[in-house]
């Protein structure tokens, strides 16, 4: 072979290599995007059980502090043992009234948030009146103010099957004195538990 067939040999084997280009590598290269948003999802999925967890935890210590808050009452309810409770509170009313104050409202409506904590827990409540007044006319009374904030518990999703009501008028006064003060402490609904 000449030098010039050389030469024309290897200038057509480098057009060629030019016209046919070099074959590429291909690089599949994940998106960053859809490696975010698993890097994301996975730590969305570890903050939610971690979260799941603390709420269970929180739970628990709720039922727990709850369960030591009752204490047996001494003199048992119409539906048997009732225990009280300092996170049930009392509300209270004017003289010869049973319509629930707005204060008493917000005390109902954080012993509604308690009840709505613990669905299997049932209360009694009961309707107290002071000593002034006839025993059938204060009788009638507790029971008015019982079951209205029976009725005002029953608006904010308590059901109803949850809430009995009882009327002991002016025969079980918390405070005995015969005091303006005495009787507005007297002229309240308390609320027992009946189960847990």
């Amino acid at each position: 072979m000449t030098k010039k067939s050389f030469s024309i040999l290897i200038l057509i084997l480098c057009i060629g290599l030019i016209m046919t280009g070099c074959p590429k590598k291909t690089v599949v290269k994940e998106e960053p995007s859809i490696k975010k948003s698993e890097e994301v999802a996975t730590r969305e999925a570890k903050e939610k059980e971690s979260a799941g967890i603390k709420e269970e935890e929180a739970r628990q210590a709720e039922r727990e502090e709850f369960e030591k808050s009752l204490v047996a009452k001494k003199t048992p309810g119409i539906e048997g043992e009732t225990y009280e409770t300092p996170l049930l509170k009392d509300i209270h009313f004017d003289f010869d009234k049973y319509d629930i104050r707005p204060g008493d409202a917000e005390i109902l409506k954080e012993n509604a948030g308690l009840l709505a904590k613990f669905p299997n827990v049932k209360i009694q409540i009961e309707g107290h009146c002071d000593e002034r007044g006839t025993v059938e006319y204060n009788l009638a009374l507790g029971e008015r103010r019982a079951n209205n904030a029976k009725g005002y518990l029953i608006s904010l999703g308590i059901p109803e099957s949850r809430i009995s009501s009882i009327s002991y008028g002016k025969e079980r006064p918390l405070d005995p004195g015969h005091t303006e003060e005495a009787w507005a402490k007297n002229r309240r609904d308390h609320m027992v538990i009946l189960s847990k």
